[in-house]
């Protein structure tokens, strides 16, 4: 439709249309990796019959963390997918909420022993995220 309506050449909209979805796809791709792949997230395996041994809730305070919660402009960016804590927890509650809900949810990780993985900045995730990596590399050659 955008190739009918503006006056710009196939080559221009295909120009536009790969590096449109090469940053979608670089920024989705970084939300979730800093999100699910960084230190202290669990990686949990199924047992025999496939089922995992934990409460849901449990299990996503356990494999989810949040990062750069106090840049206003990453929420806006990301939609609050930089609040996957809280996203995971309240999926149909609107992300403009996450912060005053983050508040509740840390205190009761911390009333029932329950991590609340957080990273202070995009810098700080993407080291930790680089760090599970080398830590993952390093198991898989021994």
């Amino acid at each position: 439709m955008p190739l009918l309506i503006l006056d710009v050449s196939w080559w221009q909209f295909l120009i536009g249309f790969l590096l449109l979805h090469i940053a979608e796809g670089l920024t989705m791709g970084l939300v979730f990796q800093l999100a699910h792949v960084v230190e202290g997230t669990n990686f949990p395996v199924p047992n025999e019959s496939g089922q995992i041994e934990e409460a849901w809730a449990e299990h996503q305070m356990h494999t989810t963390a949040n990062f750069a919660t106090h840049n206003k402009l990453a929420a806006f960016f990301l939609g609050g997918l930089n609040r996957q804590i809280e996203h995971h927890l309240f999926p149909k509650v609107c992300h403009i909420h996450y912060g005053k809900i983050s508040v509740i949810v840390k205190e009761t990780a911390i009333e029932f022993n329950l991590p609340y993985i957080e990273n202070k900045s995009f810098l700080s995730a993407l080291r930790s995220h680089f760090l599970t990596l080398k830590k993952f590399g390093k198991e898989a050659v021994n």
